[in-house]
Formats: C-alpha cells, sequence, structure tokens
C-alpha cells in the first residue's frame, strides 16, 4: 500500500466507528395539538400557532441538516481514497450518489441559522415569509436532486454488492441527533437517507399552508408565504406526475431513459411570423411543441413542430447563415403604449372589484381584453436571436428577451452534449407518444401572462430601485469586466443599466450606483461579462451580445427587505464568482414627490424663474449645458435618456452645478453621457414644482381628453401661453431638442413615444392635493390613466410642427375659459 492510503482508508473506518454521530427519529412536521380557542383574540391566537408551526419545523429541520450532514460524512474520505491506488468507489460513481446533496444542505443550513434568531425573539412583528420564499425559489436544486435519485439508488446497491467496504459504510451510517437530546446512536441506511430530500419537499409544503392558517391577511408574511406555497406547489405537482407508475418512460437509443431537463415559452420566427411555442430540452434531444386547440372539458395536449436530436444540434452565429431571418418588429412606441394598457385596464378590474356593484362580467371582460394585450407584448418584446441548427437539416430562430435566457439554454443543451450522445430518428409513434407526455412532464405550465397568476399573488414593485454594484471576487485570471443589470416588466426581462469596463484585474471594484425604473418588476438579476475588443468577432447582428458570460445571477425582490429607508447589501453567487452589491427601493410617489427648497443658491430644488432672474438667462444654465452636450456625442447612443447613468457621476454633476464649478465644462467633456442625460431628467426632476405646473395640470388632463382636433389644438396652444415665460421656454428648447434626439431613432432607437415616456411624468406631475386623491391609491394605478395622459400631453406637443414663443405670444386664439 502506497504511503498516504492507509491514512485516507483510516478515515473512511473513523466513518464507520464513530460513536459521537447518532440519528433521532420522530414524526417532524408533526403540528402540536392546540386549538386556536385556546388564545385570546384571534391575531393573537393566530400568531401564537404560528410560533408552534415554526417551531417545530424548525426541530425537524435540525434534524434535516443532520441527515444531509451524515450523508456527507463518509463522501469526503471516499473521495479523498478515488485518486489513489486502492479507490473504494471511483470519482463519476461518488458524484452520482451524493449529487446535490451538499448544496442542498447548505440551502437549509442557511435557512436555520436565518431562522432560529426570529423564533427565539418572537413577536407579532417578526417576519419569516422571505426565508420561506427564498428557500421555495432554490426548489430547482431538488429537481436535480430527484432527477438522479433513481441512478444515486442503483450505484449504492451495485457498489455494495461488488464492494464489502463500501457496503459497511452504506449500511451503518449515523446522524446527529439535535443538540439538547440525550439519544444516543441510531444506524440508517445510506439509501434511506437519499429518499429524505424527497420527503422533505412535502413535508415542507405542508408546513406553508399551517402557517398561512396562522398568519393574518395584513401581515407582511402572508403574500410571502403564499408565494413561497404557489413555487411549492406547482414543483410537487411536476414531480408527483413525473413519478406517477401509471405513465410509461420513453427509453432512447442507447436504452437509458429520457429525462426531461428544462422547459419553457420561446418566441420562435417561423416564416417571418412571430410564434409562441413551448420548448422541452430532454437528455438527448430538443421538441419545439405548439399547444393543440381541443374541444372543451377535453385535455390539453401538444403538437410537435419539429425536434432535433442534440447530438446534431449546433449553435448557429448569423455569419454562418446563408441569409439573414427577416424578423418582424413592432416600433418601440407600441410597446410602451401596450404597457400602458395593460396597467390601465388592471387598474379598471381592481376598480371593479372594489365597486359593489362590480359585475363579475365586466371582470371577466377586462381580463380578456388584458390577456390580448399581454400575450402581444410577449410575443413582440424579445428581439435577442437564439440560433440553432441541425446538422441533418434545417436552422431555426427563437428570439429571447434576455441574453440571461439565451446562456441558460445553451449551457444546459452544451452540458448533456458532453456525454456520449448518439442521433436518432423517432418513429411517428414514439413521436406521438412523447409529445404527449410532454403535458404532464412540463415544469413551467402558464404562459407568463397576468390572467393565468392567482388574484393575491405579489403585482410587484413600482418605483425607483437604487443599486450599488460594489466589486466581485472568483476570476481565475485578468479580464476587462464589467456588469449589466435587469429586471423583469410585464412577463419579460429588461437590461436597464450597465457598469463601466474594469481592465485587466481579477477583482474588479465598481462602486458605481444606478437607478433602475419599476414596472411590477420581482426580480433582479445581474450579469458579469468578460468584454471583447477583438473587433474580428464583432457580429453583424445588433442584438447579438459577442461578450462572453463570466457569470449570471438572480434575487428576488422581496418588499420587505428593499422597502426599508437603509441599504439592503447582497451577494450573488454565479459559477464561481461573487458579486456583492447592496439595493434600496423609494416608490414611484416619494421619488417624484416635490419638495419646495430653502435653499439660496444652486440650481437644483430651486424654482426656475430663480434661477434664470439669478442668471440673467431665458433657460437655465444647467438644461442648455446638459442639452449641448447630449447633442455633441450622445444623440446616436442607443437608450440615451432611457438607459441609467451612474448615480455618483450624477451626483457629482449636481453638485458641480450648484456650485457653479470653474471646472464644469471639463467635467461634461469627460462625463459618460448617460451620466448628463439622467442629470438634465434629474433637474426637472428636483423642481419644486413641475416645468409645466400645479396650476396648469387639470387644465392639460382635459385639454388632452377633447376630441375636436381644432378644440383641442386651441386648448392646448392656449395652455402654453399660460405658463409663466421661464417655464414656457425651457420647455420649447427642451421640446426641439428632443425632436433631434428622435430624428436618430434607427441609430439610438429613441422614438417620439419613448421620450414622451421618459420626460412625461417628470415635466406634468399632480399636485400633492392631487396625488393624496384615493383614485391613485394602488401600485399599479402609477401606470395608469394619469400617467398615459402624461405621456400624451407631451407627445402631442413633440408631434406638433415647429412652436415659436415670439409667435405664440402674438397669435390671439379664440379658447378663452378660463385656467
Amino acid at each position: 500500500m502506497e504511503e498516504g492510503e492507509e491514512e485516507v482508508l483510516g478515515l473512511l473506518d473513523k466513518v464507520l466507528e464513530d460513536e459521537d454521530v447518532f440519528e433521532y427519529e420522530v414524526d417532524a412536521d408533526m403540528v402540536l395539538p392546540c386549538t386556536r380557542t385556546e388564545f385570546k383574540g384571534d391575531t393573537e391566537k393566530g400568531l401564537e400557532m404560528k410560533k408552534l408551526v415554526l417551531s417545530g419545523f424548525l426541530a425537524s429541520e435540525e434534524i434535516y441538516i443532520n441527515q444531509l450532514d451524515a450523508l456527507l460524512l463518509p463522501m469526503r474520505p471516499l473521495k479523498a481514497t478515488a485518486t489513489t491506488s486502492k479507490p473504494v468507489l471511483t470519482v463519476e460513481q461518488i458524484e452520482t450518489i451524493f449529487y446535490k446533496i451538499q448544496d442542498i444542505y447548505e440551502i437549509h443550513k442557511e435557512f436555520y441559522d436565518a431562522l432560529f434568531p426570529n423564533i427565539q425573539q418572537w413577536d407579532d412583528k417578526v417576519t419569516v415569509g422571505h426565508l420561506f420564499q427564498k428557500l421555495a425559489s432554490q426548489l430547482g436544486i431538488y429537481k436535480a436532486f430527484l432527477d438522479n435519485y433513481k441512478m444515486a439508488v442503483e450505484t449504492v446497491e451495485k457498489c455494495s454488492q461488488s464492494n464489502s467496504q463500501f457496503q459497511m459504510i452504506s449500511e451503518n451510517v449515523k446522524v446527529k441527533g439535535p443538540k439538547d437530546s440525550k439519544d444516543c446512536t441510531t444506524i440508517v441506511t445510506m439509501e434511506a437517507l437519499l429518499y429524505k430530500p424527497i420527503d422533505r419537499v412535502t413535508r415542507s409544503t405542508l408546513v406553508l399552508h399551517d402557517l398561512l392558517k396562522h398568519t393574518p391577511k395584513e401581515h407582511p408574511d402572508f403574500a410571502l408565504l403564499q408565494d413561497a406555497l404557489r413555487i411549492s406547489q406547482n414543483f410537487l405537482s411536476s414531480i408527483n406526475e413525473e413519478i406517477d407508475p401509471r405513465r410509461t418512460a420513453v427509453t432512447t437509443p442507447k436504452g437509458e431513459v429520457r429525462q426531461l431537463v428544462k422547459d419553457g415559452f420561446l418566441v420562435e420566427v417561423s416564416e417571418g411570423t412571430r410564434k409562441l411555442r413551448h420548448v422541452f430540452l430532454f437528455t438527448d434531444l430538443l421538441l419545439c411543441a405548439k399547444m393543440k386547440k381541443t374541444a372543451v372539458g377535453r385535455n390539453q395536449q401538444y403538437e410537435c413542430k419539429w425536434y432535433i436530436p442534440l447530438a446534431d444540434l449546433t449553435f448557429q452565429t448569423l455569419d454562418d447563415s446563408d441569409s439573414c431571418t427577416h424578423v418582424q418588429t413592432l416600433p418601440e412606441h407600441e410597446i410602451e403604449e401596450m404597457k400602458i394598457k395593460i396597467s390601465v385596464i388592471k387598474s379598471e378590474i381592481q376598480k371593479e372589484k372594489k365597486s359593489q356593484k362590480g359585475q363579475s362580467r365586466n371582470v371577466d371582460r377586462l381580463r380578456k381584453k388584458m390577456n390580448e394585450q399581454e400575450s402581444c407584448l410577449l410575443l413582440h418584446s424579445p428581439t435577442i436571436p437564439f440560433r440553432i441548427h441541425n446538422r441533418n437539416g434545417k436552422s431555426y430562430l427563437f428570439l429571447l428577451s434576455s441574453d440571461y435566457e439565451r446562456s441558460e439554454w445553451r449551457e444546459s443543451i452544451q452540458k448533456l452534449q458532453k456525454k456520449d450522445l448518439q442521433s436518432c430518428v423517432l418513429s411517428s409513434l414514439e413521436l406521438q407518444v412523447l409529445t404527449s407526455s410532454c403535458f404532464k412532464l412540463r415544469t413551467v405550465h402558464n404562459i407568463p401572462v397576468t390572467t393565468n397568476k392567482d388574484d393575491e399573488e405579489s403585482s410587484g414593485l413600482y418605483g425607483f430601485l437604487h443599486v450599488i454594484v460594489h466589486s466581485a471576487t472568483g476570476f481565475k485570471e485578468s479580464a476587462n469586466l464589467y456588469c449589466t443589470l435587469e429586471v423583469d416588466s410585464f412577463g419579460y426581462f429588461v437590461s436597464k443599466a450597465k457598469t463601466r469596463v474594469f481592465r485587466d484585474t481579477t477583482e474588479p471594484h465598481w462602486n458605481e450606483e444606478f437607478e433602475i425604473e419599476l414596472e411590477g418588476s420581482q426580480c433582479l438579476r445581474i450579469l458579469c461579462y468578460e468584454k471583447c475588443y477583438d473587433k474580428s468577432k464583432l457580429n453583424k447582428d445588433d442584438n447579438e451580445i459577442v461578450d462572453k458570460i463570466m457569470g449570471k445571477g438572480q434575487v428576488q425582490l422581496d418588499p420587505q427587505t428593499v422597502q426599508s429607508k437603509n441599504w439592503h447589501v447582497d451577494v450573488i453567487e454565479m459559477n464561481g464568482i461573487k458579486v456583492e452589491f447592496s439595493m434600496k427601493f423609494t416608490s414611484r410617489d416619494l421619488s417624484l414627490k416635490r419638495t419646495p427648497s430653502k435653499k439660496q443658491s444652486g440650481v437644483f430644488g430651486v424654482k426656475i424663474s430663480v434661477v434664470t432672474k439669478r442668471e440673467r438667462s431665458k433657460v437655465p444654465y444647467i438644461v442648455r449645458q446638459c442639452i449641448e452636450e447630449v447633442e455633441k456625442r450622445g444623440i446616436d447612443e442607443v437608450g440615451i435618456y432611457r438607459i441609467s447613468g451612474v448615480a455618483t457621476d450624477i451626483q457629482a454633476l449636481k453638485a458641480a452645478f450648484d456650485t457653479n464649478t470653474k471646472d464644469i465644462l471639463v467635467m461634461l467633456s469627460d462625463m459618460d453621457i448617460n451620466a448628463i442625460a439622467g442629470t438634465l431628467k434629474l433637474y426637472f426632476r428636483e423642481l419644486p414644482e413641475p416645468l409645466l405646473t400645479d396650476r396648469l395640470y387639470p387644465a392639460f388632463m382635459e385639454g388632452i381628453a377633447l376630441s375636436d382636433p381644432a378644440a383641442k389644438e386651441n386648448c392646448m396652444m392656449h395652455l402654453l401661453r399660460s405658463l409663466p415665460d421661464p417655464n414656457l421656454i425651457t420647455f420649447l428648447t427642451l421640446l426641439e431638442h428632443l425632436k433631434r434626439v428622435a430624428e436618430k431613432e434607427p441609430v439610438n432607437k429613441m422614438s417620439l413615444h419613448n421620450l414622451a415616456t421618459v420626460f412625461g411624468p417628470t415635466l406634468l406631475r399632480p399636485s400633492e392635493s392631487e396625488s393624496n386623491k384615493p383614485h391613485i391609491t394602488l401600485a399599479s394605478d402609477i401606470w395608469s390613466h394619469d400617467v398615459m395622459a402624461q405621456v400624451q400631453v407631451l407627445l402631442y406637443y413633440l408631434q406638433h410642427p415647429p412652436i415659436s414663443f415670439a409667435e405664440l405670444k402674438r397669435n390671439t386664439l379664440y379658447f378663452s375659459t378660463d385656467v
């Protein structure tokens, strides 16, 4: 025996002999038999019961962690022997048996450590919903474990038969009991322990049911626990269907069971038209299907459009294809209009439900209308191409809304392609059986539209998310690194911000702050890229990102955590890389709230008339300089005024303008153009009252609603003449600038409608007394009638022929209604 091998095998013997390790068996999730009548007051009763449920669950969680730890104990010495001349098991066998156990252990250890102090310091304000929601969001690890479970148990059995040393280990695993337990050792088999994670998901779901029963609806935990239960139930239903013995498994050409690895709804471009498809990735092939139209009452079924064996699948770039597929696209302003319509309909549904006269028929009609808009938006919003090719046949093009999804699909396929795959041709019968199984196998059940969600599901956050991307670690080699930030909006993800490139480093320190607008968002994603400077690798396709994704991760926007006034520090782990960031949330109402300034100097938060009088100018210096700089070097920038600038740069410019720094022009010429655009938006947002004034706001709302074009023209021009001169001249200056920006729409992708959407709610805003009215108290109402009208007012002037200040003042119009 080689030197060192005796020590490794000794470790294995220690695992068998260790008397400090034992198991404590109880019916872990059994809730104590207390009835509601034993407590005073409904809320008090519920919270006391909730504590009892949580305490029981915490005790069972400790037992479960110890069971997982017992499984991991022999894994380490087994791994050590695998590289010696006398291995007990091969590396492959070890990885199969202990697949995902370490990950599951870490998830539950983190959950237990976070839950324990809450139970110890229990009161009616304690919130735990976010912990259960996070736990539920990690069920994907369990899916991977379950897919491997059968193979893991079979491997334990085979290895036990062929290796007596391993047989002794597998039949004599000992598990730690609870800290306060006096019980000694209970021996358990490895096979029994491998079943524990399967059992755990069911028990966790039952506990969520109990917690919800005893959590008042108004408690912050209620919505979060409900969300966790929904995720768990969806997961369980898909798992239960998979292990249903009545279902027949389909075998691959090599005789292995074909398993579903991933599925989801993607937009396919077929004959120049966008089609919504449900795509299924199996262990040996990719299948593209669509839902069949069936008679009412009949079970839904899928129809296979095409499939590609993974052995024949390659990823195609634009340069590989003979010709570029023409993709049908909607103008961006139509996309924005759809969003506003959806928000208006949501608002109407809420009002109908609150109204005692609200008829379910009206709600159904509105839901149908909203479903049409959301489905259309879902179909037309994705633009990022994902091309796949069959070596023996056709190529196919999907459009995705995020590079995150494209990377996930590509990685999942490439991981499967590392195995020894064989090409296959399915007979019509085999294809029919496989396609029929898709309906039960699917893990993504519904198209992500509102009508497919429960009414009580969280509607997400509306307002502004402030994010500071601090730093990243875990890179093995120096690279040019940057991050992008994405949030979900209306069922798909939108890229909102991008850090600068940190060059030639393994530890980038960006420390950049961004303000990201949220429209019903529930999730923040961070993607870390390596910047490509090799021009020979640039792709001709505008939407194709050639930079390499180094890592990607996402975090749920938990309202309880995010809405704190303090910054919330977090870390996203992605492929061994850790990105540290902080975030806090401001509701739209708070972020746009006008506060009269007490400042005697500066320009931000000071009345526009005071600034122009002090400067002896017609338009504030800050407005003129920012416009000039944007027109000089930002007019071709994609997403100018829409992409967030770095908040620290914007604050630096704000301070420079406020103190009238001599170096302001040098700062402007050196600063990132998105920061300059952001400074201009911030100036208008921080005015003590909107540029178009509080007094005229109701009249603007009435004027834009007029149907007769002549009356509307009369009214809208009269309202402009009613503005104070500094406001009017500044508004006309901004108007002409935005028109010049929109002239470059083919390059910068900013239409008049996009610009109206960005500036409308900032230039035109109800006064405090208006905004406190009950008709805009709902979060989703933020994007309702008022915002739609604000956008339409600015769009009206942007689409109007040039308006001259002198001509406007000189002309006498016949509109004499008092303003």
